[in-house]
């Protein structure tokens, strides 16, 4: 069982008064428990790796629809919404940390979920991260044999690309720490960085296709849909409980945090901006397809490793989640954690081929994969993203501090928009998703499961 520490109160200027347990015994709280004896080490991520970590798993599939956003809804819709999902998205992540300083024991959504909910919401949320990740990871193995179709001129099997993605994806899943993974995602941010580089390159050397506008006429629902896929952009949080959880030192979150945003707001802006504006309404999501057949298949070529590398992230998370639900009871772990134990070993890669080979085929079998991937985000990024921070927010604060001074007021109002916000953006985002997959049935859109079709652009 978790034994109870006096805590410190700690006055966080930016955010909410909470507790946070005192640096003394930091092992009576912590998942790994005391690692000076372990075989395997976990808590070895300094804040610059945690970073790199997180700008692999959160820029590279997001930054290649936010051109298409632009040309949807307008440019100056589409700058104000990364602007502001980005900033609102930076604050929660903060109030992540926090809860995370204030409950050391928390490895993962299942965890806190058990602080706010008891067992119920252990399982709730817990089921979510797990159902969320794998749909995530579903749509890695789409992009990556959308990649090789297109670099191949679907010269094979969309299937057969997409089975080499997953096993790929799987066979780097196997090291058991998210410090081995870590130096992976430097070479998945130099893979995108250079990729985009190219697209820009070559839509700017083509010229201007058309004229671009500030604002668009839609309905609510294309409108919306299209705004998902700002937030799907930003939907990173899911997994900073556990990257957190690896760091020598959790207070350093912060520093990652704001590495991470600053680059992918940046990001975001510069490619929306510059692809949409040579682009123009011939705007293609992928960003990658925006190009001609060369540059595009080169685009591809260099892009594929954040494809495969940001996807190795999401599923060792997932994976991670049920390990340590499987050999941690009651705040006790197993010797199979921090041990090259044979049960240990299979049972990770167990967990990992489960996960892979789920993502491969509801990627294969779902033929209206994207729009469910919207539904899926739709229900659960607008909470783990958005939502769910301000419950965090007014757990952490206790009631008789939420209306003090005006600053907690402001707070206090704050973070109740914030719930209020998820909770829209879940009922919009399921309105827009069902609506485009009914259009895409009306229009019959939708490829066969399994096809052999080229996917390429």
């Amino acid at each position: 069982m978790l034994r109870r520490t006096p805590s410190i109160e700690v006055k966080h200027e930016k955010h909410a008064h909470t507790t946070v347990q005192p640096e003394a015994d930091p092992h009576a709280f912590d998942v790994y428990g005391d690692e000076d004896s372990a075989e395997i080490k976990y808590r070895t991520m300094v804040w610059w790796k945690a970073a790199a970590l997180m700008l692999a798993e959160t820029v590279s599939l997001g930054i290649l629809s936010i051109p298409s956003v632009f040309a949807t809804i307008g440019m100056a819709a589409g700058i104000i919404l990364v602007l502001g999902l980005g900033a609102i998205a930076t604050a929660t992540g903060y109030l992540i940390g926090l809860f995370k300083l204030r409950y050391p024991h928390v490895h993962n959504m299942a965890d806190a979920g058990e602080i706010l909910a008891g067992p119920i919401g252990r399982e709730v949320l817990g089921g979510a991260q797990v159902i969320f990740m794998i749909f995530v990871c579903g749509s890695h193995v789409l992009t990556g044999l959308i990649a090789f179709d297109t670099i191949t001129a679907g010269a094979s099997c969309s299937v057969l690309w997409a089975a080499v993605t997953a096993i790929i994806c799987l066979v780097l899943t196997i090291p058991r720490t998210l410090n081995g993974i870590s130096y992976m995602s430097v070479v998945s941010f130099i893979s995108i960085i250079g990729a985009v580089m190219i697209t820009m390159i070559g839509v700017g050397v083509a010229g201007h296709k058309g004229s671009i506008t500030a604002k668009a006429d839609l309905s609510f629902a294309s409108a919306f849909l299209a705004v998902t896929d700002i937030i799907f952009a930003y939907a990173g949080h899911v997994g900073f409980f556990t990257f957190i959880a690896e760091m020598k030192e959790p207070k350093d979150f912060a520093k990652a945090l704001y590495m991470l945003q600053i680059a992918d707001t940046t990001l975001y802006l510069i490619v929306g901006i510059v692809v949409y504006s040579f682009a123009g309404p011939t705007t293609v999501s992928p960003a990658l397809g925006n190009t001609g057949p060369i540059l595009r298949r080169i685009s591809y070529g260099i892009a594929l490793p954040t494809i495969i590398i940001a996807g190795v992230i999401n599923g060792h998370v997932c994976a991670k989640l049920v390990f340590i639900r499987i050999f941690r009871r009651n705040g006790v772990h197993s010797r199979h954690m921090t041990t090259h134990s044979w049960t240990g070993w299979l049972t990770w890669i167990a967990i990992c081929f489960a996960i892979w080979a789920l993502a491969f085929v509801i990627a294969e079998v779902i033929p209206f994969f994207n729009d469910l991937l919207g539904v899926i985000s739709a229900v659960f990024a607008s909470w783990f993203t958005y939502g769910i921070s301000g419950i965090f927010w007014f757990h952490l604060t206790p009631r008789e501090e939420r209306w003090t001074t005006w600053r907690q007021k402001l707070k206090t109002i704050f973070w109740s928009g914030i719930i209020l916000m998820g909770g829209f953006i879940m009922v919009a985002g399921l309105y827009a998703s069902i609506n485009s997959i009914i259009d895409g049935y009306r229009s019959g859109g939708f490829p066969h499961p399994f096809t052999c079709m080229n996917m390429g652009l």
